[in-house]
């Protein structure tokens, strides 16, 4: 944890130097909203095909909406993130491939030019039922698991686009289904248990970049420990988003997640989506 916030206070500091240099406008009061739907196609169809193959379809639905306010030295930061995908390849059963509904909330009070006194909420679960491949014993449902993130801390933030919070006392609640731990331990909840308690610290950033003309990529980073249990080993969860866009409404579109959570899997979870995309941009 000590490495990780060293490697946070330098970034910081390289960017609060480069801030010092820059004149950008302060954001005007009021209410800032931006979103984006996009529909992502993969498709593969073989005949006579001698190397191998399977038909199969794939499609993936995703939302990404900000909501962002400002009043004076008042700073109120939303992200929703929701996604849901289905692959289909012959001769098996649908499977869902991608299953996301995540809120992020960070509020904050100005203390000096891009730094703020904070709080935040971070809340993230999943639409639908999950099953074991293997068994097709079903691991997880809505609101099970969930996890909720609350606490105080400090803000960095030089834009929307770039920005980092730090909290070290962060209240952190796993819920899960009774059933799912009706014979033993589930997510790091107790047997018989519906609920698991922490106390931590986390950080929290996020970066939005554009690399060339029509290519953007978003950075999304989360750092949890646990002061209660196991301190050295760190939750992670990271996403990257890239989109190459091709007019206004079709883009090329890859979405790359890795998360490490030993309390559900010892090992790192990784997903990766890619796809021809229709967006909406609101």
């Amino acid at each position: 944890m000590k490495k990780i916030l060293l490697l946070v206070a330098i970034t910081l500091g390289v960017y609060s130097t480069q801030a010092q240099n820059s004149t950008e406008d302060s954001p005007k009061d009021g209410w800032t909203k931006t979103g984006n739907i996009s529909l992502l196609f993969n498709q593969s169809s073989f005949s006579n095909w001698l190397a191998g193959g399977q038909n199969n379809l794939a499609g993936n639905l995703g939302l990404n909406y900000d909501f962002n306010y400002v009043k004076g030295a008042w700073n109120w930061d939303n992200k929703l993130i929701a996604s849901y995908g289905l692959t289909k390849i012959k001769g098996q059963d649908t499977q869902k491939t991608d299953d996301r509904l995540e809120i992020n909330s960070i509020l904050g009070k100005k203390a000096s030019q891009y730094w703020y006194y904070s709080a935040f909420l971070n809340f993230k679960t999943q639409l639908d039922s999950g099953f074991d491949q293997d068994t097709d014993v079903k691991t997880t449902h809505f609101f099970s698991p969930a996890y909720l993130q609350i606490g105080p801390g400090i803000l960095w933030k030089k834009s929307d686009n770039l920005k980092i919070n730090i909290s070290p006392s962060t209240a952190r609640f796993i819920f899960v289904h009774q059933h799912f731990t009706a014979l033993g331990e589930s997510f790091g909840v107790e047997q018989g248990k519906t609920s698991r308690f922490e106390f931590g610290a986390s950080i929290s950033a996020y970066f939005k970049v554009n690399l060339m003309e029509n290519v953007s990529m978003e950075n999304i980073l989360n750092l949890y420990t646990n002061y209660l249990e196991d301190p050295q080993n760190i939750d992670l969860d990271y996403t990257m988003n890239l989109v190459m866009s091709i007019n206004k409404y079709l883009s090329a579109n890859l979405s790359f997640q890795t998360i490490y959570d030993d309390n559900a899997f010892k090992g790192f979870q990784i997903r990766e989506v890619f796809g021809l995309g229709i967006n909406y941009g609101f």
